[in-house]
């Protein structure tokens, strides 16, 4: 039999400054998530850790432990792999002031 994979587009063309998150995803049946960040436009001032966070419910968030640093170029890529996290599942970053970067957020689940 062949695992079940789905890609989900979580955020498309978004510019993230502040405190952005993508938006949250029910992917309790997957036992993996690959996430991807691309930068779409070249990032504005320094670019802060891109972080999974999980939740019961979808609404309530804490971090999942796992971070990266978002992407510094147009076309920059940051990766996030994580297992065990429940139902609910997004991205987010806190911006210091003056940053943003324009983003596209996709992912890969797999059973």
């Amino acid at each position: 039999m062949l695992p079940e994979n789905i890609t989900s587009i979580v955020a498309r063309n978004e510019r993230w400054t502040g405190e952005a998150a993508s938006e949250p995803h029910e992917a309790g049946w997957a036992h993996e998530a690959v996430i991807f960040v691309r930068s779409l436009k070249d990032p504005k001032g320094p670019q802060p850790q891109v972080r999974a966070e999980i939740s019961p419910d979808g609404m309530r968030w804490v971090p999942e432990g796992t971070a990266v640093a978002m992407p510094t170029a147009r076309d920059g890529i940051a990766v996030l792999r994580i297992r065990h996290f429940g139902n609910w599942l997004r991205v987010a970053a806190s911006f210091p002031e003056g940053s943003e970067n324009t983003v596209l957020v996709t992912m890969h689940l797999k059973a």
